[in-house]
């Protein structure tokens, strides 16, 4: 019996420790790509509504979420996911929706433009 206490407080803290280094290694890689500054905050509120609940996102903010890099794009969705408050959230699902809206994006950026 008391092994078994002791594997659940093993495997507690296993998991600890892995959300906290989670954390930390995307507040590093937030940091030092500088990626809170970026987006301006309407485009931040849409990419978040068009992500973590049901919206789109406009061209205009497409653009600056492309400029923002992919790097930068998932370490944010990551730590929004990580956050106490995203618990009720289906990860599988909002990952699935993050990379929707990068690759929409991406090829909105990247497409040719109509000829004039």
């Amino acid at each position: 019996m008391t092994s078994l206490n002791v594997y659940s407080v093993l495997v507690v803290l296993f998991l600890t420790c892995g959300a906290v280094m989670a954390t930390k290694e995307n507040n590093q890689i937030i940091k030092e790509n500088n990626c809170e500054t970026k987006m301006g905050l309407p485009c931040v509120l849409e990419a978040f509504t068009s992500i973590f609940e049901i919206g789109s996102i406009s061209n205009k903010c497409c653009d600056e979420l492309v400029v923002l890099e992919n790097v930068c794009h998932s370490a944010l969705v990551k730590r929004t996911l990580e956050n106490p408050l995203s618990k009720d959230l289906s990860p599988t699902t909002i990952i699935a929706k993050s990379i929707q809206t990068w690759n929409n994006c991406l090829a909105l950026n990247y497409s040719p433009s109509p000829s004039a």
